[in-house]
């Protein structure tokens, strides 16, 4: 609040600007009432010359009548400076006595509020004391006190409140308060502090706080009155002790020399304390006495009395502490024995050595004892630590004797459990462990013998405990440990053996402090650093741990490894002295397998100390592998690294790890890989970081590790390091077994390393490799034969026999005379060998050379492979059932069928067991289940057959025709897979699977490209096209669209011939369009679009030819995804147009009779799409089927009589219609005698009589006449006499309407509806306003029930059929955008309701005249004849569609202006309030529409407009809200002589409804008052200035109007009228605020608009603060609150010789009330304003 003591500048100087508390008194001034008068009783004239108009001069002047100053100017400060000078001079002292009086007053005013009940008004004020206070701190502090002593039976809640408050001023004032007022203030403190025998409570805390505040200037006279209450031989009050101890704490220097006087007058009273809470308070005092005087003697180079000693006080502080030690210390109060202990800690240091000595060995037995007592142990642990403290610094020898104990205890401490992480909880453990730092620095060897001992135990408390003990003394005291290191290292080996995860934790953390200080270079080291590699080498997930009973944290779990990383990084990159002992130890861990998640660690580290060596300046080899006989070789190294590469993305990304360090070792592992090795490693990163795991291509990556390989043996090219290589790669696999896809990688790693060697070691380590993998595990068949594959490369000849040696051996023969390697083998066994063998020459037919697999292909590949598969028993041959060994032939004969084609010399070779391998694919293909696909064995036997179709010989006609049937059998048949796990997979099996069945089909197809070979194909999978199931169906057409395309891609036609069969192929699949399935239907334009392709290419067009009408195919393929009917059957509808431009007329009936077979489609949507397509056929080429017409309409009638499905039906109508059009007129009349509602059938039939233009008219004219024969509706009352008539509706007009709504809605009417366009508006306009809110006739009310819920019971209720068909015709009669506007805006269903029609009918008319504007004058011109019609609503209707014409521009275009203003004119005198109200709306809408017409009319516009504001006959006022808004429209507009004469009329007439409790009468009233100051704008009248004058205050307080509109009004208003009084700061201030889109801070724009008035207009002060008290009693709680806000800023920025223009009592008195006001708010900003009040107090 510091702006209520900051005076301001007076730019008139300082001699007429003093403080009324520094002026000297005067005479004539009134102290009763505040009003300085002149000394002769008269009045003086304002000096000066005023800038404003003689009205605003007139306002001020009475306002000064009550409030002003003798020569005040009208505007502001404009006076004479004599003037003020002499009034501050005559009425200076009576205002200071006054100032003093009134600071009190309002003190008392807002200590009286200090008990209001909702705490926030109680913070406010005592913020507004404090306010006071800043200024005024004197008479603030003595109010309070006065108030105290008056209120004696205030609630201590309150008095503590006040209270609070003093001690706030106090603190910030301290320097400010006298003498005097500080002894007020200490003996009000004293006396609150005492009043009351109660212990810790809030109000003698607040009263002590105060005499705390006051000591920190006044010390001696606090410790005066302090002490006085502190008498010796009598128990001081518990307040008077805890305020002694808070001012030790506070001013130390200022305490410290009583401190021997109060000592000795409290040791006395220590023995006399017989209550444990007051013995408490003792003890805290002592503790902070104690406290304070070490604070004093550590600075006793700043303390005013240097010659302080702690001799001074050794013998009463030993006096205490004897009585707190030997009598307190042993009471049952737990919070006594706490402050017993808390003093004891500091006490000790002021103790005599002798005494410390002597008392030592019974203090720390004592205190240890408390351990045992007390659950929060943080005051013992703390005290204990300053009695060790105090006692080494004596250099006690008793700490020796009492040390087991100590340790004892403090260890059970540290492993007791901790079961909450508070931060008294953690502090009490940092105390326990600062302990043992004090003990480990005076007596290492015992502490070490007590706790290494315990680092064997078995409980896991005590390990975890012992080890943070020890790891934090080696951080805390490494000198003292220094020579302790091996004893310690030693100590560790049962620790580094527990499972348990705590202590594994516990245990990294000691070996981390171990490394900073220097303990893992010690003979040992080692261990530690094995056993963080071990922790880091443990799963993430999954880290194994030792359950106990009670559970392990499991977040302390998975940090254990986490940890062990960080720590061994941290100790490789920040600890040098690590960098010798790490490097090249770690490299022993990388070959393990138990290691392989540390991998990543290891290498971040090893690459970091090997850049360190190297920057060090370390030799080129890094490593000497021979050297250290631990170390791997680097083959190994290469070897391992390189492999685990091939999943990058493992264990935190150990494939760049493990790159890198290969990049670092590059010359250690081989001196020529230094550059070729830097140049390729960095590429293989950067692939890395350009993918993530998911975007990764794992196959693409090991192709580029396998590269990496290969051009690595190629730079060595040694063939000895190779074969090492290779059998360091061999040595591996086994390490492998558990990771398959790592293992596989290593096969083909050792595949490319044979195939850089010589051919002596290749046949030597195959026939190794052969003998030594594991069959039995089928993942390691793919790595193996993948090692053969691509060692054939380049030793096929040496691979193919060594594999041969291998099958002729005895491994595969069921005896017991086989290799003793395989005597064990069972069956099974066996055939996973035969697997893996087969498997082997797959790979190899598919890597080798292909003319060097062509010449072997029969002779050993194929030979070699049946020989494993099939097993002779007795000379006769078995084929084996096991389906991997099957999956693994149909997977190599896939292979090397493959490697055949792909051969140059493949289109002249003759497979002579070509047929062979077909008829045992299909074998195969038919063992297959059909329900489902587990394997791929499907998908690889297509494949094969898809290969060997396309050599020689081919197949005969009914093998082809086998091998079709049985492959569509096999795959269309799988029922789709479910959601699932396994979905992503099954899918992909799926889609690899179709994809094989598509290749092997167009492999047949291209042996036979001919229609009669498509033909075939189709006919094939045609079942599969009409089956009932979606999935079967999805796959025919899609096997047929990809059929068709390769057809039309390979199409060769050397003469023109006909496609005989075009029609049958469309008619099959062009129904297909509308499938249920959308992939479906996608797939059946493809097949169309295809079709049509092929016909023009029989009729000789080039393949590269684009037809316009059938590329028309493809943009509509996404109309066939939406899921709606209409869209869907639209776009079918299109296909057969374009079908029928392009189908050849002798195709023509085969089609159209394909597509009628297709009526009695079991799927719906291809029966619809169907008909839509014949009836498209039949209009699109009705002119070449007349002779065929008698059979078209024989099969329709046939389908009608076969199928009850209501879109054949109706579809047959249609198709009819178009052969008999001519016989719809005479069906009018009994159409109308038709039930309501309308069925489909008669809509179809309404709808179809528009198709002819002239008969369309006949048929409206008939419609509109009886719509007009009968009355709208009839009234009805209900069963009793009294109740309110219903209005029923007329039947005949009903039906008139509905039957319209149908014909006009027909496309085909366009035509008639524009001819009587006008006629069809002005009646359904009409008969939508005379049937709102009418009913249906009795006999129809009971169908519209049970119709409820549904669309037709909306279309049958009367207003809503007439807004239907209104809309309809708007539609149809090119108005659509007017349709399009009302339905944004929500027009049509307001049209339908009572309350919101006339809002509808203006809506209707805006749009009529944006978007329909030529329309308008026959529309106009119909309806003003309907202007005198007996219904109200009707005219009220014609009123507001006329109305809102005005508003648009259009009228004046089409100069309908001058009609209708006389139309409207002569309704102004209408019975009817709302035809009135609408007349004054449609005069003010020629301020939108013609503003240019408005001066014309002035006088007649503001005639009518006042005569609106002076309605009497509208007894809710609505006329007259209508007027004020549309005199806020035309205002701007009008000749400004016209205005002036009706300006202050209008301005006074409206004042009342600023206050209204009507939301819409505050905001227009409000905005026309914006206008009218916008309309006077630099020639604003002095009779009008005084109305400015008069708003300001309800326009700033309506800116908080809950209503967000009056607010916004409030501020256009504003921004209208502070230009009128020519101040520009203001208008800058209303600007910056209230500038549109900037949200408003009321507080701050008040605050700033106030600052300005006061500065500019400051006699305006006494006229806003009434006004405001005005507004005290609004009924709005904002505007309520606001008003005393408004007042504060006023008082706030006023100068103080303003004060008597305030009744400064009415406002104290005002605000009194509102401090009783029922909203919090309310109060709150009042204690606010009281406490600004200070500047006239």
């Amino acid at each position: 609040m510091a702006q209520l003591h900051s005076q301001k500048e007076d730019p008139r100087g300082s001699e007429t600007h003093r403080h009324p508390d520094t002026e000297p008194p005067g005479p004539g001034q009134c102290p009763q009432r505040g009003v300085a008068v002149p000394q002769d009783g008269s009045r003086s004239k304002p000096t000066g010359t005023p800038s404003k108009p003689q009205a605003l001069k007139m306002d001020v002047a009475l306002c000064n009548q009550t409030w002003s100053l003798p020569g005040s100017s009208p505007l502001g400060s404009g006076g004479s400076g004599s003037s003020r000078s002499r009034w501050q001079q005559a009425g200076g002292q009576q205002l200071l006595q006054m100032s003093v009086t009134s600071a009190a007053e309002l003190s008392f005013t807002l200590l009286d509020a200090i008990t209001d009940k909702e705490p926030v008004v109680q913070e406010q004020v005592c913020r507004a004391l404090c306010s006071l206070g800043e200024a005024r701190p004197r008479e603030m502090l003595r109010a309070c006190d006065e108030y105290l002593r008056q209120h004696d039976k205030l609630a201590h809640p309150y008095r503590a409140l006040v209270l609070r408050a003093m001690e706030m001023v106090l603190s910030s004032h301290i320097h400010q308060l006298d003498k005097d007022t500080a002894s007020i203030i200490i003996l009000l403190a004293s006396s609150e502090m005492t009043r009351t025998k109660d212990l810790d409570c809030d109000w003698q805390r607040a009263a002590s706080s105060v005499l705390v505040a006051v000591g920190k200037r006044f010390i001696n006279q606090v410790m005066e009155e302090v002490l006085s209450r502190f008498q010796p031989g009598v128990l001081p009050h518990c307040s008077v002790l805890q305020t002694l101890a808070s001012l030790s704490v506070s001013n130390a220097f200022g305490m410290v020399p009583f401190l021997p006087s109060i000592l000795s007058t409290m040791l006395p009273m220590l023995g006399m304390a017989k209550q444990d809470a007051l013995r408490v308070v003792f003890c805290c005092a002592l503790q902070h006495f104690s406290e304070s005087t070490l604070e004093y003697l550590a600075n006793l180079d700043q303390a005013p009395d240097p010659t302080v000693r702690r001799d001074t006080f050794a013998s009463d502080i030993f006096s205490a502490y004897d009585i707190l030690f030997h009598h307190w210390l042993q009471s049952r109060d737990a919070k006594l024995r706490l402050a017993v202990v808390a003093a004891l800690g500091p006490m000790s240091h002021l103790l005599p050595s002798e005494k410390l000595e002597e008392q030592l060995p019974k203090l720390l037995p004592g205190v240890l004892s408390l351990y045992r007592k007390h659950a929060e142990t943080f005051h013992v642990s703390k005290s204990l630590g300053q009695i060790l403290e105090a006692a080494v610094s004596v250099g006690s020898r008793t700490l020796e004797v009492q040390l087991d104990a100590l340790l004892v205890t403090l260890h059970t401490q540290i492993c007791v459990p901790v079961e909450s992480s508070s931060p008294l909880v953690m502090s009490s453990q940092k105390e326990v462990l600062r302990c043992f730092t004090v003990l480990a620095c005076c007596l290492p060897d015992r502490l070490l013998a007590f706790l290494l001992p315990r680092l064997d135990t078995s409980s896991e408390r005590l390990r975890v405990g012992t080890l943070q003990i020890l790891r934090h003394i080696i951080n805390s005291a490494a000198a003292q440990m220094e020579v302790k290191k091996p004893f310690i290292l030693s100590s560790m080996r049962l620790p580094l053996l527990d499972t348990n995860n705590k202590v594994k934790r516990a245990v990294v953390q000691v070996i981390s402090a171990m490394a900073h200080h220097g303990y893992l270079e010690q003979p040992g080291g080692e261990v530690m650093i094995e056993y963080i590699v071990q922790q880091c080498a443990l799963p993430p997930e999954q880290e194994p741990e030792n359950p106990g009973p009670e559970g392990e944290d499991p977040a302390a779990a998975d940090s254990v490894r986490a940890i062990s990383v960080r720590t061994l990084y941290l100790v490789s990159t920040t600890v040098d002295r690590m960098s010798d002992v790490l490097w090249p130890y770690l490299l022993e861990f990388l070959i393990p397998v138990h290691f392989t998640e540390a991998l990543t660690p290891l290498c971040r580290s090893l690459v970091h100390l090997a850049l360190k060596r190297q920057e060090a300046g370390a030799d080129a080899f890094l490593v000497q592998f021979e050297a250290h006989a631990n170390l791997p070789s680097p083959y190994a190294v290469t070897t391992r690294l390189l492999v685990v590469s091939s999943s990058p993305y493992l264990g935190g990304g150990r494939g760049a790890a493990s790159l890198r360090l290969l990049r670092v070792l590059r010359r250690s592992i081989h001196p020529s890989l230094a550059q070729p090795w830097e140049t390729a490693i960095p590429l293989l990163l950067e692939c890395l970081e350009e993918h993530t795991e998911e975007t990764l291509s794992l196959k693409e990556w090991e192709e580029k590790l396998l590269m990496f390989l290969r051009d690595t043996l190629a730079v060595v090219s040694d063939n000895t390091w190779t074969c090492q290589l290779s059998l360091e790669m061999r040595k591996q696999l086994p390490c492998y077994n558990g990771v398959p896809q790592e293992k596989n990688f290593l096969y083909r790693c050792v595949g490319t390393t044979l195939g850089a060697a010589s051919k002596e070691v290749v046949r030597k380590h195959l026939q190794e490799l052969l003998g030594a993998a594991r069959y039995q595990q089928e993942a390691e068949h793919e790595g193996l034969a993948c090692c053969f594959g691509i060692c054939a490369i380049a030793h096929l000849e040496d691979t193919l026999a060594q594999l041969e040696d291998f099958i002729r051996s005895d491994v595969l023969r069921k005896s017991s005379g086989i290799f003793s390697i395989f005597k064990d083998r069972g069956e099974q066994e066996l055939e996973k060998v035969k697997s893996a063998l087969i498997l082997c020459y797959g790979h190899m037919a598919m890597q080798a050379p292909h003319e060097l697999v062509l010449a072997k292909a029969e002779s050993e590949f194929l030979r070699n492979m049946f020989q494993c598969f099939n097993t002779k028993v007795l000379g006769i041959k078995v084929e084996t059932k096991d389906p991997a060994l099957k999956l693994c032939l149909v997977q190599s004969l896939c292979m090397l069928s493959r490697a055949i084609c792909s051969s140059a010399r493949a289109s002249s070779f003759y497979f002579s067991r070509k047929a062979e391998l077909v008829a045992q694919m299909m074998e195969f293909i038919r063992a297959e289940p059909l329900d489902s696909l587990k394997t791929p064995l499907r998908k690889k036997a297509m494949l094969t057959c898809t290969h060997l179709v396309s050599l020689e010989p081919a197949l005969e006609e009914q093998a082809q025709a086998d091998v079709i049937h049985s492959c569509l059998h096999s795959v269309m048949g799988l029922l789709p897979e479910p959601d699932g796990e396994a979905g992503g997979c099954q899918e992909t099996l799926y889609l690899d699977t179709v994809r094989a069945l598509e290749d092997l089909l167009t492999s047949l197809l291209q042996r036979n490209m001919t229609p009669q070979g498509l033909q075939i194909m189709v006919e094939h999978l045609s079942p599969w096209i009409k089956s009932p199931k979606s999935h079967e169906r999805a796959r025919a057409l899609g096997l047929s669209a990809c059929l068709l395309r390769h057809f039309l891609q390979h199409l060769h036609v050397s003469a023109l011939v006909p496609f005989h069969n075009l029609g049958l192929l469309i008619g099959l699949f062009s129904p297909r369009c509308a499938d249920l399935c959308p992939a479906t239907r996608q797939q059946a334009v493809d097949c169309v679009y295809t079709l049509l392709y092929l016909q023009l290419g029989h009729e000789g067009f080039s393949r590269d030819y684009r037809d316009n009408v059938a590329e028309q195919l493809l943009s509509l393929k996404d109309g066939l995804v939406h899921p709606d009917p209409a869209i869907l059957f639209h776009t079918c509808h299109s296909i057969a147009q374009i079908i029928a431009k392009r189908l050849p007329p002798d195709q023509l009936i085969s089609l159209l009779l394909t597509m009628f077979e297709g009526l009695g489609d079991p799927d719906q949507n291809c029966s619809r799409a169907a008909t839509v397509m014949i009836n498209c056929l039949l209009k699109e080429r009705g002119p070449a089927l007349l002779e065929k017409v008698p059979e078209i309409v024989s099969v329709l009638r046939s389908k009608l009589q076969e199928t009850q499905e209501e879109h054949v039906l109706l579809a047959a109508q249609h198709s009819v219609y178009l052969l008999a059009s001519q016989h719809c007129a005479a069906v009018v009349s009994s159409l109308l005698g038709s039930p309501l509602p309308f069925d489909s059938h008669t809509c179809a039939l309404w709808r179809a009589l528009a198709v002819e233009p002239n008969l369309t008219t006949q048929v409206l004219g008939q419609l509109l006449e009886k719509m007009s024969r009968d009355v709208p509706f009839k009234e009805s009352r209900a069963f009793l006499l009294g109740s309110t008539p219903h209005r029923v509706a007329t039947l005949l007009p009903l039906v008139a309407t509905c039957a319209l709504y149908e014909v006009v809605s027909a496309p085909a009417s366009g035509t008639a509806v524009q001819e009587l366009y006008p006629q069809l508006f002005v009646a359904l306009l009409l008969r939508i306003s005379c049937t709102v809110g009418v009913q249906l006739p009795r006999n129809l009310q009971a169908k519209e029930r049970r119709g409820a819920g549904t669309a037709l019971a909306r279309a049958l209720e009367p207003c809503s059929s007439a807004v239907d068909a209104l809309q309809a015709l708007l539609l149809r009669g090119g108005s659509q955008d007017v349709v399009q506007c009302v339905e944004l805006e929500g027009g049509w269903e307001l049209l339908r309701t009572s309350a919101g029609h006339e809002e509808g009918v203006t809506q209707l008319a805006s749009a009529m005249a944006r978007c329909a504007g030529p329309r308008l004058p026959l529309v106009v011109k119909t309806l003003v004849c309907t202007q005198n019609s007996v219904y109200e609503i009707q005219r009220v209707t014609s009123t507001a569609f006329l109305a809102e014409l005005l508003s648009s521009n259009v009228v004046n275009d089409l100069m309908l202006l001058e009609s209708l203003l006389d139309n409207l004119a002569a309704r102004q005198k209408d019975s009817s309030t709302g035809v009135r109200r609408l007349v004054l709306r449609g005069l003010a809408n020629i301020a939108s529409g013609s503003p240019d017409k408005v001066r014309a009319h002035g006088p007649q516009l503001l005639t009518a407009m006042i005569s609106g504001l002076d309605d009497g006959d509208d007894p809710h006022g609505l006329v007259a809200l209508e007027a004020m808004v549309g005199l806020a429209r035309l205002l701007d507009l009008v000749e400004p002589w016209d205005l002036r004469l009706v300006l202050l009329h209008i301005a006074i007439r409206i004042r009342p409804f600023f206050d209204s409790e009507k939301v819409e009468f505050r905001e227009a009233s409000i905005r026309l008052f914006g206008h009218l100051n916008k309309a006077c704008h630099g020639d604003c009248e002095e009779v009008f200035l005084e109305q400015v004058v008069g708003g300001l205050v309800p326009l700033l307080l309506h800116l908080q109007d809950p209503q967000a509109p009056v607010a916004s009004a409030c501020r256009f208003a504003l921004c209208m009228c502070i230009p009128n009084l020519d101040c520009e700061e203001l208008a800058a201030t209303i600007h910056k605020h209230l500038q549109e889109g900037r949200s408003l801070h009321f507080g701050e724009f008040l605050n700033s608009t106030c600052k300005t008035l006061m500065h500019h207009f400051p006699d305006l002060l006494g006229r806003l603060v009434s006004t405001n008290l005005f507004y005290f009693k609004s009924t709005l709680e904002e505007v309520r609150a606001a008003a005393p806000m408004f007042t504060g800023f006023l008082v706030l920025h006023a100068e103080p010789e303003q004060q008597p223009q305030v009744d400064l009592d009415q406002l104290i008195a005002a605000l009194q009330l509102l401090l009783r006001d029922p909203a919090p708010r309310v109060r709150e900003k009042s204690a606010e304003t009281l406490g600004r009040l200070v500047k006239f107090a």
